[in-house]
């Protein structure tokens, strides 16, 4: 990189909201990496803690690889920040450990809920250090209860939550989610949760506990069929084509060559299809003039809509119907990925990762004074390893001695 370029990144990267605050993360895989992938997109240092020779697990996870220890699944979760490989269970590990906690900020960790206390990740195991230190706990079902030994994944908490219930086709069984969607968001849970307790603390000096578990975070995604259930008695059904639960029409739609995703949320937009798909009888007839109507006579009309909207491609009906009421292309991942639209709103990035200059990931949805931020390529196993102990003031001699005994 030209050494005008570096200075602009730098510049840039300093000027970033988070820019100062140092996170020590002991995670592994989806959740934990999720949110500390987006404190690190905002500008805070985020030093990842790997075991030795390891690393985090899905520095493993295929089928894709750029390296030994560098798979392409492990890059979007851990894009720019640190590693260091560290054994925490040898005492020159914890006493490293430490050293770091006491120049840091935040302390995250997405482990087993009966695994930080074990590991003194607690703030109450820290406070000593560094009474202002924060640590985020992000665990399947919490740190105390019957379920706090339980491992958790993303699949089960579809399950248990209602997700699945609440997903697919009426006439077929339940169906997950196509995305990790309870790990992501529950990662983004922990980052705020974080990000708040780090201004608690730089106002008042107090660091504390936070906890936020994926159950939980599941349950709170319920929302209004919640609502409506715990006060109505209403439990919320599959719709047919994805349907939503109450407005009508607001649910697919074939077209000659797939489906388009229509939402008449409102009559006017109701009023614009009947019209523009050339059915503006439908808008008077008794069946469907009034909501109610058209929800107890959801099959007579969707036979009405589909015979209409099947004898045009989903691109032309796009054409006659994007700005007149909510309609969306039924797109395949590729698709979407490939999409002229995405592209134009820099969506995608290349980062000049040292195993594969050039490697493509999706930009960050935040944008900050209207543009994107410049994305880092994850770093390599405890690339940053010898860096961070100088900083500490180890000299070669130690730190290849810590080496040779396996710490690092």
């Amino acid at each position: 990189m030209p050494e005008a370029d570096r200075d602009a990144s730098l510049e840039a990267e300093a000027d970033l909201p988070l820019a100062g605050v140092r996170v020590i993360a002991v995670e592994q895989y989806g959740a934990g990496p999720y949110g500390t992938m987006h404190l690190a997109d905002m500008g805070a240092e985020v030093i990842k803690i790997e075991a030795p020779g390891i690393g985090d697990s899905a520095r493993q996870s295929g089928p894709y690889f750029l390296g030994e220890n560098e798979s392409t699944f492990f890059q979007p979760f851990n894009l720019g920040k640190r590693s260091i490989q560290l054994d925490m269970k040898k005492p020159e590990g914890r006493r490293i450990f430490e050293q770091l906690v006491a120049g840091a900020d935040a302390v995250l960790n997405n482990l087993r809920g009966d695994q930080p206390e074990k590991l003194g990740l607690t703030h109450a195991s820290l406070k000593a250090i560094k009474p202002s230190i924060v640590c985020a706990h992000l665990s399947g079902y919490g740190r105390r209860g019957e379920r706090a030994t339980w491992p958790a994944y993303d699949y089960l908490l579809q399950a248990e939550a209602g997700f699945m219930a609440l997903t697919g086709e009426p006439e077929h069984g339940p169906l997950r989610m196509g995305l990790s969607i309870v790990d992501y968001l529950t990662g983004i849970t922990t980052a705020f949760a974080l990000t708040a307790a780090l201004y608690g603390a730089a106002r008042t000096g107090r660091g504390r506990d936070v906890d936020v578990t994926l159950y939980d975070v599941a349950m709170h995604q319920l929302t209004y069929p919640a609502a409506w259930y715990l006060n109505e008695g209403h439990s919320t059904q599959r719709r047919p084509r994805s349907g939503h639960p109450h407005a009508v029409p607001c649910e697919l739609f074939p077209t000659s060559d797939g489906h388009i995703f229509v939402m008449c949320v409102l009559p006017k937009f109701w009023e614009r299809l009947c019209t523009i798909v050339g059915r503006p009888d439908l808008v008077t007839d008794p069946r469907f003039a009034e909501p109610a109507g058209r929800f107890d006579n959801r099959d007579a009309l969707a036979a009405e809509l589909d015979a209409a909207l099947v004898q045009k491609t989903t691109s032309e009906w796009m054409a006659l119907l994007t700005g007149q009421l909510p309609v969306a292309p039924v797109f395949s991942l590729a698709e979407a990925l490939d999409n002229p639209y995405f592209a134009g709103t820099g969506g995608i990035q290349e980062v000049d990762h040292p195993l594969k200059p050039g490697f493509r990931v999706v930009s960050s949805p935040i944008r900050l004074d209207g543009e994107r931020m410049v994305a880092r390529p994850a770093p390599q196993l405890g690339a940053d390893t010898d860096a961070l102990l100088g900083e500490l003031g180890y000299d070669g001699a130690a730190i290849a001695a810590l080496r040779n005994d396996k710490v690092i």
